[in-house]
């Protein structure tokens, strides 16, 4: 079913005297009704509480409680705009998130107070839910109706952090057109229908469950079915507890989840389809294989000035055709690469001229970010926008990420990038997780560290690697760094700059092949004190 509605605003009303089950958590089911109920008591309390002449702007600082998306949908109506708190940054970075994004309320919960303690926050009103006090807040409003008249689709919304692994999270605008036209797209694109569940599980402060899963159920006046956080043990049970048809997901969740013990009623669900990033096409396989769910890997750049769909007929290991306008580019020259090669086994041969930036030259909705024109003035440069993103092409126009700007490697004189070597070393029999990243030469360049969750054995790892027939000759691991389980940011995505920070001085064992040896040994102490790259300091990130 497919809305036509042009602000989120609209989409939160249309909900209005539908009492069908519209928002499961925990023990708790609210009717679509009694959330747009709820939203718009939220709305008035919101009008009347932020002061004249401020941007209408509050903070949420919750985990995926029925609150979160109560806030949304409130702000929505009420011509406001959220900005979703990270909960996992503290003291100072905390604060200054909040402040940045000059919020004049906050919506917390009792379980994050700690996490304010301490803090100076002028000018911020909290509003700590689950209280005898919030609850008397609210109350005067609840015959409070719907109204999305005072929204517009111009309307800023959204402030989301994107991740980086430098400098302060920029703050990312999405208006109200821009979320309620991703909405009506997925579930286009997917086929979403009311009778359909969408269970988020990814922290809804992050700009992957609220425009990936919250927006085409909110769209298609699907069901949603929230996580407080995620869980890969109680991935499963959730899904068939709460009869879900849809997820997103983002980074390694789909390890973890595959991590967990196989059991004969795996395929015992409704769910139908999940769609996100970064699963690789090994642990996809892997998925469908056990679940009988098929993952659609998309891409979409965090602000959503670039997105590729995938179609039927995509290459394996391939994100999808490049559209109008999309260009991967030199970063140097400027220059559009010339279109991948491969070799018999599927190896990039062209890798170091093929790589290159994922570049946006048709016109798109990069909407800016809050209070930081430099960060956007990089993004927009000679008439595109420049995603930060590798990327290679082949000659059918299909585009294969290769990772971050930053997970580049020079070897040897060759560009490498992470993301190739990591789908390579993910087929390892033992690895539950893998990650690639640079650690510094002795002489120049980088040379090639993996971190690997799981169990390592260097022998078979050797043996493994020399049959690999598209691992190119300078992509084989120098060091490998054996973990317990993978260091992840909140949203799941592997800590790349905690581990290149670390690089080989580290608590975890660490396995090298030295210059000239075939075999892999434990890198010792006199090992690494004799190693140039482990006195030059760590690597800028």
């Amino acid at each position: 079913m497919e809305s036509t509605h042009g602000t989120v605003a609209e989409l939160v009303h249309a909900r209005w005297g539908d009492h069908r089950p519209g928002l499961w958590w925990e023990d708790d089911v609210l009717t679509h009704h009694q959330v747009a109920a709820g939203a718009a008591a939220r709305a008035a309390l919101l009008t009347d509480l932020l002061p004249p002449g401020a941007p209408p702007h509050l903070g949420v600082l919750l985990d995926n409680t029925p609150e979160f998306p109560l806030w949304l949908a409130a702000a929505a109506l009420a011509g406001a705009a959220v900005a979703g708190i990270n909960p996992t940054r503290r003291g100072p970075e905390l604060a200054r998130d909040i402040l940045h994004t000059e919020c004049r309320i906050l919506v917390t919960e009792p379980a994050q107070l700690p996490l304010l303690r301490g803090l100076d926050l002028p000018g911020v009103r909290l509003l700590t839910t689950g209280t005898r006090e919030y609850d008397d807040l609210l109350a005067p409003y609840a015959d409070a109706r719907p109204d999305p008249s005072r929204a517009a689709p111009s309307d800023r919304l959204l402030l989301y952090f994107t991740s980086g692994s430098t400098g302060a999270p920029k703050a990312a605008i999405c208006s109200q057109g821009r979320l309620a036209a991703a909405g009506r797209s997925l579930a286009g694109q997917f086929g979403v229908t009311p009778d359909d569940v969408h269970y988020v599980c990814m922290p809804m402060f992050h700009g992957n469950a609220v425009i990936a899963d919250w927006a085409p159920a909110l769209a298609a006046g699907a069901g949603v079915a929230l996580r407080r956080r995620f869980s890969a043990s109680g991935f499963l049970t959730d899904v068939r507890r709460y009869r879900a048809t849809y997820f997103t997901y983002v980074g390694r969740a789909i390890q973890y989840v595959l991590a967990t013990e196989p059991g004969p009623h795996d395929r015992d669900h409704r769910l139908r389809l999940g769609f996100g990033t970064e699963a690789g096409v090994v642990d996809a396989a892997a998925f469908e294989r056990r679940f009988g769910v098929r993952l659609v890997e998309g891409y979409g750049s965090s602000e959503g000035g670039a997105a590729v769909q995938w179609s039927p007929g995509t290459p394996a290991g391939a994100v999808g055709r490049a559209g109008p306008g999309l260009v991967v580019l030199d970063q140097q020259t400027r220059a559009e690469c010339p279109p991948a090669l491969f070799d018999a086994a599927g190896r990039l041969l062209n890798g170091d001229e093929a790589i290159g930036e994922l570049v946006n030259r048709a016109p798109n909705p990069f909407e800016g970010y809050w209070r930081n024109p430099e960060a956007e003035a990089e993004r927009r440069r000679d008439g595109g926008y420049w995603t930060g993103d590798l990327f290679y092409r082949d000659a059918d126009g299909y585009l294969y990420f290769a990772g971050r700007t930053d997970d580049r490697l020079r070897v040897d004189g060759e560009n490498l990038a992470a993301a190739m070597i990591e789908n390579i070393l993910a087929r390892y029999e033992g690895a539950d997780a893998v990650a690639v990243y640079a650690v510094p030469d002795p002489v120049t360049g980088d040379q090639v560290m993996a971190a690997i969750a799981g169990d390592f054995e260097p022998g078979s790892f050797g043996e493994f690697l020399l049959a690999q027939p598209d691992l190119g000759t300078k992509m084989a691991p120098r060091f490998v760094r054996v973990v317990e389980r993978m260091p992840v940011t909140a949203t799941n995505k592997i800590h790349r700059a905690l581990l290149r920070r670390e690089g080989v001085r580290c608590a975890d064992p660490v396995w090298w092949r030295p210059p000239g040896e075939r075999t892999y040994r434990r890198l010792t102490g006199r090992d690494a004190e004799g190693l140039l790259v482990s006195t030059r300091g760590p690597r800028p990130v």
